[in-house]
Order: structure tokens, then C-alpha cells, then sequence
């Protein structure tokens, strides 16, 4: 059975992240650590982290990416969930997402966030307007499914083989889609709705903040430069699928 961390970057967002916990404490697989990485909070984030027996890091210039990958370090388990403060994970969550993960080939898995704050128009929105966009156009240039940050699980092994490459150093960036990015066409990633998360309808509350985010994910497609063309990614893909069949075939003939 592989060994579970869950990390939770956290700004100011004390009352989130108690819930956040509260669920994972919830969990029918529980974690074997949980990591929380406060972001240079002036709230009461890092005493509620404290407060239930999470591991606390502090990671004071303030940036997801930096945030995020703090905590990917930190953790020591064989699977690294990534958790947003304002998550709420169902109680199969984990254990669901370990299921996907017994298949080797698969590197990481990921589900959809439904807001759990959000009126009805938000609601009706949602999942076509933020979910599905986002999840069907990253998919296509990316050359597979995105992982998205509030409901993620990546192999430790696969975080270790990319962590030099994403560009924590830059706040402007879209983490989701960095990581996303730095992963390998060719390498497996699921997104399955039983995965999905109770969210803020925080990125819906304003035009400003969804336009950020659309800036930070084209800011991440640029400083990826001719890596992030999807083109490339497409190639790559598709040389490695045609190299496996014909792989398949010699086998099958040798039999």
C-alpha cells in the first residue's frame, strides 16, 4: 500500500483550510502526513494547521508555484496529493484516487472542483464555463488531460523527475498548468469525475480574477517556450504510442 502525503499551500485562508482538514480527516484512506505550506499568512492559518497535527512549513515570498513546491519537497509519501485550502474532498476521496494509481502506467489523477458556495447561475456555469474549458482546451494543447490543482494525485517519483524543471520562481504562473506542462506527453494522466472537490466559486467571483488566471496560463505557455508547443507535444505523444504497438507486434510475432 503506497504511502499518502497531502499538501495544502495556504494564504490567508484560515477558515478554508480548517474545513479543508476537517475533511481529510474524514477520509476513509486517511493521509499519512498532511503538509501544510503557509504562504506568509497574517491570519490564524498556521495555528489551525497546528492545531490538527499537520506538518507546517513556511515559505515566506509569497507565489503558488513557490508554495506548492515547498510542500511537494517536503512531503515524503509514495503519492503527493495536492489539496487548495478551500477544498473539500468527499470521505473516498483518497482512497478513490489510489485506486486509479494501481495501474503503473499511470503517473498522476485528477478530478473537477464543484463549487460549494456558489448561487444558482454559478452553479449552472460552472461546469461548462470553467471546467469543461478548462479540462477540454488544455487537453488539447497539452496532448493529454491537465491536472488541476485543487483535486490532484502525482507519483513522489514522477514529481521528483520534473521539479527542476517548473518554474517556482516565477509568481505569475500558472502552477497547474507549469506542472501539467513539465510532465511528459506520453506519460498517463487521468481525470475522472469521481475525483471531484468542493471549491470556492471564488475564480467566478469577479471578471478581474478570471481574467488572471487566463493571463497566468498564457504567461505559462510562453516562458515554456517551443517545449510548450503543442505541436511537439502531439509528436511526442504519437511517436511513443506507434514505437509501443510496434513493440506489441514484434512480441506477438515472436510467440
Amino acid at each position: 500500500m503506497p504511502s499518502v502525503s497531502v499538501v495544502v499551500p495556504v494564504r490567508d485562508d484560515a477558515e478554508h483550510l480548517r474545513r479543508c482538514l476537517t475533511a481529510l480527516a474524514a477520509q476513509t484512506r486517511l493521509p499519512d502526513e498532511v503538509v501544510v505550506v503557509d504562504n506568509g499568512s497574517s491570519d490564524d492559518s498556521a495555528a489551525v494547521a497546528r492545531a490538527a497535527g499537520a506538518v507546517l512549513c513556511v515559505e515566506p515570498v509569497r507565489g503558488i508555484a513557490r508554495a506548492s513546491s515547498l510542500g511537494y519537497d517536503t512531503a515524503r509519501g509514495d503519492v503527493i496529493v495536492r489539496l487548495d485550502a478551500d477544498s473539500v474532498p468527499p470521505p473516498h476521496w483518497i482512497a478513490s484516487a489510489l485506486d486509479l494509481l494501481e495501474d503503473p502506467a499511470v503517473v498522476a489523477v485528477t478530478g473537477p472542483g464543484r463549487p460549494v458556495d456558489a448561487g444558482p447561475l454559478v452553479r449552472l456555469a460552472w461546469p461548462v464555463l470553467y471546467m469543461q474549458a478548462y479540462f477540454v482546451l488544455m487537453h488539447g494543447a497539452l496532448a493529454r488531460p491537465p491536472l488541476f490543482g485543487s483535486a490532484t494525485a502525482i507519483r513522489r517519483s514522477a514529481w521528483l523527475a520534473v521539479r527542476d524543471r517548473v518554474h517556482r520562481d516565477d509568481p505569475e504562473v500558472h502552477d497547474d498548468v507549469d506542472l501539467s506542462m513539465q510532465l511528459d506527453p506520453s506519460w498517463r494522466v487521468l481525470a475522472d469525475p469521481v475525483l471531484a472537490v468542493g471549491v470556492s466559486a471564488r475564480p467566478f467571483s469577479s471578471l478581474p480574477s478570471a481574467l488572471l488566471r487566463a493571463r497566468r496560463a498564457f504567461h505559462t505557455f510562453r516562458v515554456n517556450g517551443p517545449h510548450a508547443a503543442p505541436s511537439r507535444r502531439w509528436a511526442r505523444r504519437l511517436r511513443v504510442a506507434w514505437r509501443a504497438r510496434d513493440h506489441a507486434r514484434a512480441w506477438w510475432r515472436a510467440r
